[in-house]
């Protein structure tokens, strides 16, 4: 079966290039959408929806009134667009202007007088690589996972639907992150940090793991809502354990020894192994590193 032919959205203020580019896009059998303006671009995609987005935005760099590197970041900054591969097209050369482009978010760019067989070439290559990365998305919004990637400014990428509503409920207004979050994580990869990033909430905290860096600039985190006692609650309810066993099994599966789990909970190193035993007994395991797989295998999901 053919595949869909791909849709582009075209943003140029300037009727003479709208045409030429639609005319090339048009002949290579690609669906074009047109806006004059950036305010124009953001309006055919809210009302396109999640479902019917085109599969690439072309943006003339300099509009009035809006310029291109604006709109960018104004759809970079929407979770619904963000995967939206963005390729400027534009007569500033200077690097300056590139990587302003680039940083606006922009995959590519593309220099005036355009040169069609380079245009083209351009926008194939981007649209396998948005091709695979939706596919991967898909399969990650499939599980229910709260995840979310970040680029090295600790401006949000793409997220899964849980995570976008985890976070419209934890920060309303600001969102996708709260500025606060973002230059949290933005220093945390900029460090090339390992483990996890916490933010604290009013009763509770945000935990962010690192899970892997994909690419050059775009960094997989795992969020977790943590709530006072709710890891000792997920674990007693799921195992069937008392409130103390499940307090050593919490500090077991953060690798604290005996000794230091006894001066965590106030309790002496011999009960600590007596509650650990019945742990054991309970989940049906024989050593510690099982029973902390376990548990983070049951906190993580």
């Amino acid at each position: 079966m053919a595949s869909q032919p791909a849709t582009i959205l075209v943003v140029d203020d300037t009727p003479e290039s709208l045409r030429f580019v639609t005319a090339t896009l048009e002949k290579a059998g690609m669906t074009v959408l047109i806006a004059g303006d950036g305010a124009a671009a953001l309006q055919s995609l809210e009302l396109a929806g999640e479902r019917s987005l085109p599969d690439l935005v072309i943006m003339d760099a300099m509009m009035p009134v809006m310029d291109g590197f604006e709109t960018t970041r104004r759809i970079k900054a929407d979770p619904r667009f963000a995967r939206l591969p963005v390729i400027f097209m534009t007569g500033l050369t200077e690097t300056e202007h590139v990587v302003r482009g680039l940083e606006a978010g922009g995959v590519d760019y593309v220099t005036k007088p355009i040169v069609v067989e380079e245009l083209l070439a351009r926008i194939r290559v981007h649209l396998g690589n948005a091709r695979v990365s939706s596919g991967s998305q898909a399969a990650l919004d499939e599980s229910g996972r709260p995840l979310l990637a970040v680029d090295g400014a600790g401006r949000l990428l793409w997220a899964t639907p849980r995570s976008i509503a985890m976070l419209a409920r934890l920060f309303p207004p600001e969102g996708l992150p709260a500025p606060a979050l973002a230059a949290a994580l933005a220093r945390h990869v900029g460090s090339d940090g390992q483990g996890v990033v916490r933010h604290d909430l009013e009763d509770g905290r945000l935990e962010l793991t690192l899970l892997t860096r994909n690419g050059s600039d775009e960094w997989l985190f795992r969020l977790a809502e943590i709530r006072e006692g709710a890891e000792e609650r997920l674990l007693a309810a799921k195992h069937g354990l008392t409130e103390r066993e499940a307090e050593v099994l919490l500090w077991i599966s953060r690798g604290k020894a005996n000794r230091e789990i006894s001066e965590i909970l106030g309790i002496s190193p011999r009960t600590v192994n007596k509650h650990l035993e019945q742990v054991f007994e309970k989940m049906g395991i024989e050593n510690r590193a099982s029973a902390a797989a376990a548990a983070v295998k049951t906190l993580t999901q």
